[in-house]
């Protein structure tokens, strides 16, 4: 994408190389976007584009033979990941599924966790929720309600305790 045919090629450029001299495999700028970027813009992917090439750049001026980067050489060259990818095969308890949020920089991974609760009837939400996060809670539950003999829960379970949701921010926010 823009990064391949954009950003690679002019930080190339601004480093004194081309790409006969030195290849950044695919591979490697998707590990890029993957684990050192998140936002929705590209500025964060080019800077991080441009000391990976810095990093090779200096590289081949001592001497060494360097022809390419792989997804490999990236860790070595940009320090451990910044961003964790999330697999939806982590979550394996019930009660637990992965939702999205929205940030200044772009959107944001969470977990939402729920249980069931001895106590007065109702939910509680814990957590920084915005309006539509808890409507959105409201909602789920009023719609595993409406169709717990769909899903084999017994509703007066739902209708005599407490439901609480809490939610876990996967990724701290990134102006913390």
């Amino acid at each position: 994408g823009i990064g391949k045919r954009f950003l690679v090629p002019r930080q190339l450029e601004e480093h004194g190389l081309d790409a006969q001299t030195l290849q950044l495999e695919d591979a490697a700028i998707q590990r890029v976007i993957e684990q050192y970027t998140r936002e929705a813009g590209v500025r964060n992917l080019e800077r991080e584009l441009a000391s990976l090439i810095r990093k090779s750049a200096r590289r081949i001026a001592e001497g060494e033979t360097v022809s390419a980067v792989s997804a490999d050489d990236v860790e070595a060259l940009l320090g451990p990941p910044r961003f964790s990818s999330q697999e939806k095969e982590g979550i394996t308890r019930p009660g637990i599924c992965i939702g999205m949020t929205w940030t200044p920089v772009g959107g944001e991974l969470v977990f939402i966790e729920s249980a069931l609760l001895q106590g007065k009837p109702g939910l509680n939400l814990t957590g920084q929720l915005g309006d539509v996060m808890q409507e959105s809670a409201e909602a789920a539950l009023s719609y595993l309600r409406a169709n717990a003999e769909t899903y084999g829960i017994d509703r007066e379970l739902l209708e005599k305790n407490e439901n609480c949701a809490q939610l876990y921010a996967q990724y701290q926010p990134l102006w913390s």
